[in-house]
């Protein structure tokens, strides 16, 4: 079928469904057997104005507000803070979302689901543009901040501001800088794109959703933005309310008895505790059941089945859109320019060689990699984009060959020394690899090692852990933001079903720097000004056919420029408690219904 007869098929389906003649049941169905996830299909709903009619129903059926006891999660990553502005990564958006919440969230199947909105914004509703220009959010009444003031739109304008302001350098500024938010009444807002915007349901949504108190941060905005007591003792919404916190190790909180769902949460307390390691986390849900609900078990996956079976949980697996990869710096880590190591304005002496990048990426076993360290929980892949399908490319293929890796670099002009490392202009290709302390990891780093001491590329490897590696900790030469070395390998995350807030950390203009605190998206610093112009088109393209396109040469553009090697695409995986039931999403936090979260009798 061609191209466009697939598109007039699929905007038939659509008005169908729209109209009531086709149920939404059948289209999902129908669109799965064509190759669409159940999420892409959902969202294809949604993008043309179809309101959600099956979102995520909750299984607690509560009669009263708390009663359960403590809830134990490990988080083998603690949280270094807890401003869901400033999370530049999983364990800090995760323990910010402990107290704040989004107006609405993202299930397993891609709906969204209110949790301070009043209801979904639709067409039908006449609060959505059908070109996504123009978005109007009703907040939910009665709803009070830890302290007793009311959540209003106030808040939520505050929280636009906060994150587009440059000074304040959010890792968020990218959601809020384009968009004009006003006020209708106290309860309601309208939100304003530059243009057309099929992926509209970006702010104040998922992750990038969370909202902080107006009347608490207001004083902090802009450079004031790290001096922030909140920063550290968090005021929200949420089902749980600050009891204490120790950056890196402990999150405590004690059940909100003014929540605005009643009957909710079940838990009295929660002990959010970081540190330790993925296999020690994994043993203490799955073996020894002392915790309840374990994050991001990267373990290997013979190590992982034989501690399942000690009986106390299950790993549970759940596909989404997280990639482990390997970044090649585009920066010069090793010279300062105006003062600071990897300036954006910098270029890295050998790295930026096509010879020496095309070199790396063929020395990446994935296949063994997948096999003897993953298993289950990792795929080899040639892409960075790997879900929904419909945005996955089909044209790349990765290729482990040290030989014809050699040969690349020979004809470069890379000769070998007398210690077999390659030399060219009295330049050694000798790098730092780092990544985060890691059983899977470091096996895979030296899979990588013997690959490239074969093809004459000296690799030394640089483990750092992963209390520093992922820290927020603006004054940290080692975090994985700042990027000071050569390549570095760790897994990110894909939150949302649409790549368009995955795909900007390729943008020219989000180079991490020490101008924006290293919160910067673009950690490698890659400059490209046809992926800034592609990536400026999906934006504003309605057209889902197209748009896919303009993701699918997104992902061929960065990874064919070797800016990343794609390494293994890592379905979530979480160790649960057997009587714990805790709904997950792969498209959002993994505390992202945690008002829900119960322990069967």
């Amino acid at each position: 079928m061609r191209i466009d007869d697939i598109e007039h098929s699929l905007r038939a389906q659509i008005e169908e469904v729209r109209a009531g003649k086709l149920s939404r049941k059948a289209f999902l169905q129908g669109m799965v057997h064509a190759g669409l996830t159940v999420p892409m299909a959902a969202q294809l709903l949604m993008l043309h104005g179809v309101a959600n009619a099956q979102a995520y129903q909750s299984t607690y059926k509560a009669t009263r507000r708390g009663g359960g006891g403590p809830l134990r999660v490990l988080w083998w990553q603690g949280p270094t803070l807890l401003n869901p502005h400033f999370a530049t990564g999983t364990k800090d958006q995760d323990g910010s979302r402990v107290f704040y919440e989004p107006l609405a969230s993202w299930d397993s199947d891609g709906n969204m689901v209110p949790v301070l909105a009043a209801e979904i914004p639709s067409v039908a509703g006449k609060t959505l543009a059908p070109d996504g220009r123009w978005v109007i959010w009703k907040l939910k009444k009665d709803v009070r901040w830890h302290d007793g003031r009311p959540f209003t739109a106030d808040d939520v304008l505050f929280n636009a501001a906060y994150a587009s302001d440059p000074a304040t350098a959010a890792v968020t500024v990218a959601v809020y800088r384009d968009i004009k938010v006003s006020k209708i009444d106290s309860h309601t807002v309208r939100l304003e794109n530059p243009g057309p915007r099929p992926f509209w349901a970006d702010a104040f949504v998922g992750v990038n959703g969370m909202l902080i108190p107006k009347h608490l941060f207001e004083a902090y905005s802009g450079a004031k933005s790290r001096d922030a007591p909140t920063n550290l003792k968090p005021v929200g919404t949420g089902p749980y309310k600050f009891a204490d916190f120790k950056p890196g190790d402990m999150v405590r909180g004690i059940i909100n008895t003014d929540y605005h769902e009643p009957n909710r949460p079940f838990f009295d307390t929660i002990e959010f505790k970081g540190g330790g390691d993925a296999v020690s986390a994994a043993r203490a849900t799955l073996q020894t059941g002392e915790f309840d609900f374990a994050w991001n078990l990267q373990v290997e996956d013979e190590v992982l089945q034989r501690l399942e079976a000690g009986g106390k949980g299950q790993a549970r697996i759940y596909l989404g859109g997280n990639i482990e990869f390997m970044q090649l710096n585009s920066a010069d880590p090793w010279s300062e320019l105006e003062g600071e190591r990897a300036h954006p304005k910098s270029r890295h002496p050998i790295l930026n060689d096509p010879a020496v990048r095309s070199a790396m990426a063929m020395l990446v076993d994935k296949d063994s990699v997948q096999k003897f360290i993953y298993g289950r929980t990792g795929i080899a892949t040639a892409n960075f984009l790997n879900n929904p399908s419909r945005f996955v490319s089909k044209n790349l293929k990765y290729e482990f060959n040290p030989d014809k890796a050699a040969s690349v670099l020979e004809a470069a002009g890379w000769k070998r020394g007398t210690d077999g490392v390659r030399v060219k202009d009295n330049k050694r290709l000798k790098f730092v690899y780092q990544t985060s302390i890691n059983a899977p990891r470091q096996k895979t780093q030296q899979v990588v090692k013997q690959a490239a001491a074969k093809a004459g590329i000296d690799l030394e490897l640089k483990s750092v852990a992963a209390s520093v590696f992922f820290s927020s900790d603006v004054a940290n030469p080692d975090t994985y933001t700042k990027f000071f070395c050569d390549v570095q390998m760790y897994t990110t995350t894909m939150t949302q079903p649409d790549p368009e807030r995955f795909m900007d950390q390729f943008l020219s203009n989000l180079a991490a720097s020490k101008a924006n605190k290293w919160q910067g998206r673009n950690i490698t610093r890659w400059v490209n000004a046809e992926y800034d112009k592609i990536f400026a088109a999906a934006e504003m393209e309605m057209d889902p056919v197209k748009r896919a396109a303009l993701f699918v040469r997104m992902n061929d553009l960065a990874v064919g420029d070797y800016t990343v090697i794609p390494v293994v695409a890592r379905p979530r995986v979480a160790g649960v408690a057997n009587r714990l039931n805790a709904p997950t999403s792969a498209w959002d936090s993994d505390m992202w219904m945690l008002k829900d979260w119960y322990r069967e009798v």
